[in-house]
């Protein structure tokens, strides 16, 4: 890429940014829109724009953002947001601080040496990108004392963080036991989740069996079970009722505007078949079903019990101290873990073994460890042919067009970041289903196990994969006449500084672009105006319609991680890059600060249980920093590039001792967190029928103390008996 292009690429990118912010000030303040700048707050119950202001000035949501205290934060998003936060600003953190000391040190001396200059080495674009190269680490000559300067910046991102992750430990910690004690009544509070229970005795239902083993352990403290049953059958029939309810609702929506009744066709889609009275035929419909559902309900709970339940207590500390204990001497029965919150519950997963859970495990890990080596092929692929000359070659008919030099120029910025990002955004639903697969047993663990699997392949096949297989590429002649091993570590560390360019481009396009599309929500408001207009004629079609979602963890986490591993990677190699780490979490927390205040509604509450796993990778990505410093170090021929080991084993103490003294209190709940007083005797009974879905309750969930956290009849496979 030469200068010019990567200047058009960036400044092409700001000026998009701020068409979109601009866009979102005028947008935002139209009423019409508010379901879309502000359903969070309007599902709350709030006015759009209570306390904020209604100026025209583009700057004022910052000045919001700026304003706001965590606390806000976790009344209207929930703790998991407010750790997210935590976690930008940890990385802000470590990037300012060590920015402050390695860009006026490092850069200097990178610009007064004369290595690229004396050896005529390549640079990343053929000579015409020397004005970045010169301020890299590829401009230091080898066994140069400046290489002192470079050893001792990685210690000090190192120090930097171990510091940063400590502070931010302690605080996340006490974000948690601050939720979990809280006066308020959370029904899985009160609930363990029991797993592996053997087969009843004869005589004896399922139901019954659980209960008397607990009622003799805790005597006291139980209060009744929830058996889970099969109840697949009976949830598609529930979801039939529900969609006819829908469509009845609907045609006499129409029929209210229009005063003419509505007619459908039975057939397939309602576009063949006898044309009928649409409200009458869902009303008789809504009434068949109404029947078959009873039916199935009555055969379900007498017939369909599994060996899995949800167990319920009296005492919060009677629950944390069940979910903590060995029931049982051998492992593989009576297996307790907290329970989850109601909405969360996986219930087809519950009747996996074990013995077949860890099966699964083992064998999704390979699969996606194949997945991870092998869509590195697809990607170098893309990678090779989205160059232009590539491209030339491969579709002639283009040469025309590409050699005009505006598009070139454009195309040279984005063409190949764009090809990656499409890549990424095939991958996270399959990670997802194959985490789901392993037989977890609730939504918010399952989001965390598909990060850390895309946090991994992002790191395989996008840092390393466009590193690696680019130097390769373009150095297996020169490898295949001299392969000695002195002749490989030569050309990875003169071609390893090459590729900063590329992520510098990826960085700023994620920033920029990604963030001011993020802020504007230009596509969710098309999408909602065009479904309101054609679409929708009931209430609840529209409020379908703008529905907005939470922060989408799986995707977001680890696509912050892949940044946070590029930035480390490169800071001592190319320290500018430390400017767009930067300027990415800080521009990532201004707009998901506002995001989360107005706009993003969390499907479920894990009180923080996604850190350890943000912490384990970090402490992954500056471990790989270290070892990447430590080869370049010694491509360098620097004599005391054994220096940074010492460093490679204190992270690995550093991630062994934070997770032995701060996990434990995230696996489970302290039992001093746990017996704080309640503001009001818990109603045990509603936090029984809270974890009951839909699908086998008579109850109206509008009427649940607990209909936030109820369970969601599209999860479900199974429940109990009463």
């Amino acid at each position: 890429m030469e200068f010019g292009s990567f200047l058009v690429s960036l400044g092409t990118s700001f000026v998009v940014f701020v068409v979109l912010m601009l866009l979102f000030t005028w947008l935002s303040r139209k009423s019409g829109n508010a379901p879309i700048y502000y359903p969070n707050r309007i599902l709350k119950g709030l006015e759009p724009w209570e306390g904020t202001s209604l100026t025209r000035n583009p700057f004022a949501w910052m000045r919001e953002a700026l304003t706001s205290s965590e606390q806000d934060v976790v009344n209207l998003s929930g703790v998991d947001t407010a750790v997210h936060f935590v976690f930008l600003t940890t990385v802000l953190g470590i990037f300012a601080c060590s920015g402050l000391l390695l860009l006026p040190t490092l850069l200097p001396l990178a610009a007064t040496d004369h290595n690229l200059k004396n050896t005529k080495t390549e640079t990343t674009s053929k000579g015409t990108f020397s004005q970045l190269d010169n301020l890299s680490m590829a401009n230091i000559t080898k066994k140069s004392p400046r290489l002192w300067a470079f050893l001792g910046a990685v210690y000090w991102i190192s120090l930097v963080t171990y510091f940063f992750l400590w502070k931010a430990y302690k605080h996340v910690s006490t974000l948690r036991a601050q939720a979990l004690m809280s006066a308020a009544v959370k029904p899985e509070q009160f609930a363990i989740l029991v797993r592996d229970m053997p087969s009843p005795p004869d005589g004896q239902t399922q139901k019954e069996f659980i209960d008397s083993y607990f009622r003799e352990i805790y005597p006291e403290t139980f209060y009744r079970s929830l058996v889970a049953t099969e109840n697949s059958k009976v949830n598609k029939i529930w979801g039939k009722l529900e969609g006819y309810k829908k469509k009845l609702a609907r045609a006499e929506a129409i029929l209210a505007a229009t005063n003419n009744r509505p007619t459908n066709k039975t057939g397939l889609c309602g576009l063949v078949g006898k044309q009928v009275d649409s409200i009458e035929y869902y009303t008789e419909l809504i009434n068949e079903s109404v029947a078959n559902l009873e039916t199935e309900q009555k055969a379900v709970l007498a017939e369909k019990q599994q060996t899995a339940a949800v167990v319920f207590f009296t005492t919060r500390v009677a629950a944390a101290s069940a979910a903590q204990s060995l029931h049982c001497q051998m492992v593989d029965k009576w297996t307790v873990t907290e329970a989850p919150e109601p909405r969360q519950l996986l219930w087809q997963n519950l009747n996996i073994k074990l013995f077949s859970r860890i099966i699964r495990q083992y064998f999704i890990y390979f699969f996606v460890a194949l997945t991870i080596l092998f869509y590195m092929i697809p990607i170098a692929f893309v990678s090779a042919i989205t160059t232009l000359e590539n491209l030339q070659k491969i579709i002639p008919f283009i040469k025309p067009v590409v050699e005009i030099t505006a598009i070139r120029t454009v195309l040279e910025s984005f063409l190949p970041q764009i090809a990656l990002l499409v890549f990424l955004a095939m991958l996270p639903k399959l990670l997802l289903f194959l985490s789901k697969a392993e037989g977890i047993p609730s939504q918010s663990h399952a989001i965390r196990a598909a990060s850390g699997k895309y946090f991994y392949f992002s790191v395989f096949n996008v840092f390393i994969g466009v590193t690696l297989a680019g130097t390769l590429f373009n150095t297996v002649k020169d490898i295949a006449k001299n392969p000695k091993l002195d002749m490989i570590i030569n050309l990875l560390a003169t071609s390893l500084p090459k590729s900063a360019t590329f992520f510098l481009t990826y960085v700023a396009l994620k920033f920029f672009i990604g963030y001011g599309l993020e802020l504007s929500r230009i596509i969710p408001l098309i999408i909602f105006h065009l479904k309101k207009k054609y679409l929708c004629k009931t209430e609840a079609e529209v409020k379908e319609a703008w529905y907005p979602g939470d922060l989408t963890y799986a995707t977001r986490v680890p696509g912050d991680l892949l940044v946070l591993t590029i930035t480390f990677c490169y800071s001592v190699i190319a320290p500018l890059i430390l400017i767009f780490g930067i300027i990415y979490f800080g521009l990532g927390w201004l707009v998901l600060r506002n995001q989360a205040l107005k706009v993003y509604v969390p499907s479920y509450e894990s009180y923080g249980r996604m850190w350890p796993h943000i912490h384990q990778r970090i402490l992954a990505a500056l471990f790989l920093f270290q070892v990447v410093m430590f080869g370049y170090l010694g491509a360098k021929t620097f004599f005391y590039t054994a220096l940074v080991i010492p460093l490679i084993i204190t992270s690995l103490i550093f991630g062994y001792v934070c997770r032995q003294k701060f996990y434990g209190g995230f696996k489970h709940t302290a039992l001093e967190v746990a017996c704080r007083e309640l503001k009001q005797s818990p109603d045990l009974e509603e936090i029984f029928r809270a974890y009951i879905p839909h699908s086998l309750s008579s109850h109206k969930a509008e009427e649940h103390e607990f209909k936030g956290a109820m369970s969601r009849y599209q999860d479900f496979n199974a429940i109990a008996g009463v």
